[in-house]
């Protein structure tokens, strides 16, 4: 009997209805209307016993029954079955599979993906099955890690295949070694299309699903709360990446024996890193430490992470160095700007490209004069990334040779980090946002609060924004009734004005309030929509009373340092006096006690005859 229509036009040009089916239990089946791939009958499965289990849902081994007129056929397969999905949700959730499926086709650093199905009421992806996996081979050695050959060779071939993922603008965020299949040739394949991107928006109905957005150990800070402290991107991937390489080399899951909340407040509040073992080669270990970058702009993007490990394979251990082989020189750190490699490396500079000097992090002043704006006529030869240019500039009669790094595109007046507001306001999100990236065409990549990832569009859809930076003071407007954030207000109804201390990739603002009398640190911070907050100043203050609190408000801000200044200087004045007193205290005693011994031996006691014994004694 047909049921209800799930997805009347999904995109996939099949229509997805329920019916009811034969599944083992007679339960409520979707399937397309017409019968067009990547469906697959869920009563050719069989399922036959559960091999794995994770956060999104169990894997199970079972038998595909294929069979016509020709032929007969039994294949045995692997077939992940998620965690129930509303009802109202499992034609959208099936689209996005479909979506998938289609781009991964002929992908070989991919797991061979068979079709879709719903079995049990539960979306299905019903996938080639392979013997083990990374996770697999882990547990069956001592110590349960890998050799570093195994690491490289296995880390090379995972990074080409997420890679090849984010070519199709995929997601993984699921990173872990049991993901990690191993064919018949012992590589290493990614065997997660990207379950936790696919269920992104969806309204799940266990709440820890909603929650997690992969596995917690292997999770970056921005994808605990995409939406408040994202987005996320292709380098939250890296993070995953790190993570793994550092279990294959340890035996050890990151964060192991921590419940899902102390890892929380060791990756997204206290900003901590995993422990990376010592010994590995330069080039490894320098792509593996950016990999724990806090702010995910820092971090390396895929290519990075291959080109590392693929030349790390030629290196030679020798003397307890490493020699490299045949590849390039690891890039130094770009000194003085403030920036991590990876961040310099993300723009490639091309002749007739506009630039600028590039301003420091958190710097709120608009440019840097060094080089207002200029023009590249003249690439070096390994301008890449630690290389130089030639710019010329208005009014400088020769180019000016200047080194990459400090340099940023500009491109129709935007360059990524600047501050913009889009022209039209849409309710879900903060209209005020940072730019993450801008293509010579004009299309733009840009980071909102409310969006879990990066908002796709054209420059001229935006305006340029005031920018904010750590150290100013800011409070809600007075126009805002309803923040998007919890903000505390002073003993009237006026909010209290606090300094920001750190300002996320999406431009989200962390606001300490040092004046406020709470108990532990996490309390004296909020977060702030930089579309509901102003700065205050003393210029900006337009009364003596206003300037009053705000000097009020700076003095609560610097109370902490001046307390601790005083308390030094109390201890170290105490120890002093105590000093100065004690050589004092040394100094009568002496005198007094030889003056005794004096009138001792001369028989000399006509000075305290005639006083009391009492008081003589006192005097003694």
């Amino acid at each position: 009997m047909e049921g209800q229509v799930v997805a009347s036009k999904p995109a996939s040009l099949y229509e997805f209805v329920l019916v009811e089916g034969e599944t083992g239990d007679g339960s409520t089946i979707i399937t397309p209307s017409n019968q067009i791939n990547p469906w697959i009958d869920p009563t050719t499965i069989k399922l036959r016993h559960r091999i794995g289990r994770g956060p999104f849902g169990d894997v199970w081994l079972a038998t595909h029954h294929r069979a016509s007129e020709d032929y007969e056929e039994y294949h045995e397969v692997a077939v992940k079955m998620l965690h129930p999905i509303k009802e109202d949700n499992i034609g959208d959730v099936l689209n996005r599979l479909d979506s998938i499926l289609s781009k991964c086709q002929g992908l070989e650093t991919v797991c061979w993906l068979h079709g879709l199905s719903v079995i049990n009421k539960k979306v299905c992806i019903v996938m080639k099955f392979y013997e083990g996996s990374v996770g697999d081979k882990m547990a069956r050695l001592k110590g349960g890690k890998l050799s570093l050959s195994d690491v490289l060779r296995y880390g090379a071939d995972l990074a080409q295949g997420i890679m090849d993922l984010h070519s199709k603008k995929i997601l993984i965020l699921n990173l872990k070694p049991f993901n990690f299949l191993l064919n018949r040739n012992d590589q290493a394949i990614v065997g997660d299309i990207g379950i936790p991107y696919v269920l992104l928006g969806i309204s799940l109905p266990s709440t820890d699903m909603a929650r997690q957005l992969g596995t917690p150990n292997y999770m970056g800070p921005e994808q605990w709360q995409p939406e408040v402290r994202g987005p996320i991107s292709v380098e939250t991937d890296s993070w995953g990446f790190g993570c793994s390489i550092l279990e294959m080399l340890t035996g050890t899951q990151p964060w192991s024996g921590k419940s899902i909340d102390e890892i929380y407040k060791l990756v997204v509040m206290k900003q901590e890193k995993p422990h990376i073992p010592s010994g590995l080669p330069p080039a490894v270990e320098n792509v593996i430490t950016g990999c724990f970058e806090y702010d995910f702009r820092s971090r390396p993007v895929m290519a990075d992470i291959l080109h590392a490990f693929k030349s790390s394979q030629n290196t030679v251990h020798q003397d307890g160095g490493w020699t490299d082989l045949g590849s390039r020189m690891i890039r130094e750190k770009a000194g003085g700007v403030g920036y991590t490699e990876w961040f310099l490396a993300k723009d490639h500079l091309q002749v007739g490209d506009m630039v600028r000097s590039r301003k420091l992090p958190n710097s709120c002043n608009p440019k840097n004069m060094d080089i207002p704006e200029g023009t590249v006529v003249g690439l070096e030869r390994d301008t890449d990334q630690d290389g130089f240019v030639l710019v010329r500039v208005h009014g400088v009669h020769d180019p000016i040779r200047v080194h990459v790094s400090t340099l940023e595109r500009v491109t129709f007046g935007l360059a990524a980090g600047d501050w913009v507001r889009l022209k039209k306001e849409d309710k879900k999100h903060s209209p005020v946002g940072v730019l993450h990236s801008v293509n010579r065409d004009g299309s733009v990549a840009v980071a909102f609060i409310g969006l879990e990832t990066l908002w796709k569009g054209n420059y001229s859809d935006f305006q340029m924004a005031k920018p904010y930076c750590v150290g100013q003071f800011v409070k809600l407007k007075s126009s805002v009734f309803s923040p998007r954030f919890e903000w505390p207000r002073k003993g009237g109804s006026e909010w209290t004005t606090g300094r920001i201390c750190r300002v996320l990739p999406n431009g989200c603002l962390v606001v300490k309030f040092p004046g406020r009398l709470t108990i532990g640190d996490e309390n004296s911070i909020v977060l702030g929509d930089p579309a509901e907050v102003e700065l205050v100043s003393f210029n900006t203050s337009n009364s003596l009373v206003k300037k009053y609190q705000h000097l009020e408000d700076f003095h609560w801000a610097v109370r902490p340092l001046l307390i601790a200044l005083g308390l030094f200087t109390a201890m170290k004045m105490g120890i002093f006096v105590g000093k100065k007193v004690g050589r004092g205290r040394s100094k009568v005693k002496n005198h007094v006690t030889k003056n005794d011994d004096q009138n001792v031996d001369g028989q000399s006691g006509s000075n305290t005859a005639w006083r009391p014994p009492k008081v003589a004694n006192i005097f003694k």
